[in-house]
């Protein structure tokens, strides 16, 4: 695996709150080579919970659509990740709880320094994630369609749907109900059961009602609920609590509309997105469903839903037949076949 490296930002104004976020890091890792004629980029941003090397042991490898013996891929961890600048590893005044709200778009301004100015990407010919990353990438086409391609958002939207947020108002409450929580600082005391009951509730959106009564959860290596449970939340009890609050804030509010060029109009953002497109939801995904996909693919002017079958609900592109579906709409997209 590659050496993650970080990307020195200085002070970075964001998007909201006049506030400026002093010394800002952005955490990355490259995969491949940047070929001479500087037409072989993949963007891969980071998902919840994902670090640079979780999206690459995903999305990337040997015979993979995004094999890095063909492409370079650049894969940056969002802000809150944990990586990147986060509650957990900020200084103050912007420390732990008091970790300003990053935007969607604060994450593509600073992943685009990165790229034209650290690395000398000049065209990006794919822009590809999951979940969150999907909504970066959406993000991306918008703010720069002369630079993007062609993109394909997996398992994630342009806009976070109100249903999503009654999924992620759960999450926030069970962390912040734990008593140990003490308004983010909770020093070496973190609120472990609380994080434990957001991850309980977090299991029955992420995969579908088939995968459960078929017992499909056993090729995880769970033998019963209570293991799958288990196995489950360790994903986000290696996560700073306030870290995982601070990308919910930012999954709550992403809407592709809310930048400058769009002033709130959703629907303008979708029309801006001129890359090829081919949008790949999750077939049973109950936080991003296809239906939210759909519209939004009749939003864009070059764009198509393919929706992934079965039953891994969101989490398919981790199961190897959604992958190798998926991967054929990335050769697809990058010209192969």
């Amino acid at each position: 695996m590659a050496e993650q490296r970080i990307f020195e930002l200085g002070d970075f104004p964001l998007q909201l709150g006049g506030v400026v976020l002093p010394n800002a890091r952005l955490a990355y890792i490259t995969l491949g080579e940047l070929n001479a004629a500087r037409d072989n980029v993949v963007l891969c941003p980071t998902w919840f919970t994902g670090v640079p090397a979780d999206t690459a042991a995903v999305m990337t490898g040997p015979g993979r659509a995004l094999d890095p013996e063909r492409w370079f891929i650049v894969i940056p961890g969002h802000f809150g990740g944990g990586a990147s600048s986060s509650p957990s590893n900020t200084a103050p005044p912007w420390e732990r709880s008091r970790f300003p709200r990053m935007t969607t778009y604060d994450n593509v301004r600073a992943q685009h320094r990165l790229l034209t100015e650290e690395l000398g990407v000049e065209r990006i010919r794919l822009a590809t994630s999951w979940s969150m990353g999907a909504c970066q990438v959406y993000a991306w086409a918008a703010a720069h369609p002369d630079l993007v391609e062609a993109i394909a958002p997996i398992a994630g939207s342009a806009r976070t749907a109100d249903f999503n947020k009654v999924f992620l108002a759960a999450n926030r409450s069970a962390i912040r109900s734990d008593p140990d929580w003490n308004d983010g600082y909770y020093g070496d005391k973190p609120p472990v059961n609380g994080v434990r009951v957001m991850a309980n509730i977090y299991a029955g959106w992420a995969f579908s009602e088939p995968f459960y009564r078929d017992r499909v959860y056993t090729a995880l290596g769970a033998r019963d609920v209570p293991e799958l449970l288990d196995l489950w939340a360790g994903n986000f009890l290696k996560v700073d609590a306030n870290d995982l609050l601070a990308q919910m804030t930012t999954w709550w509010h992403n809407d592709i509309g809310a930048h400058a060029d769009f002033a709130g109009d959703f629907e303008a953002a979708l029309r801006a997105i001129t890359a090829r497109a081919i949008i790949l939801p999750a077939e049973l995904d109950r936080y991003f469903p296809p239906i939210d996909c759909e519209y939004e693919a009749r939003g864009m002017p070059n764009a198509e839903c393919r929706p992934i079958p079965g039953v891994w609900g969101h989490m398919a592109p981790v199961e190897p037949a959604a992958q190798a579906f998926i991967d054929a709409a990335l050769r697809e997209l990058l010209g192969e076949r």
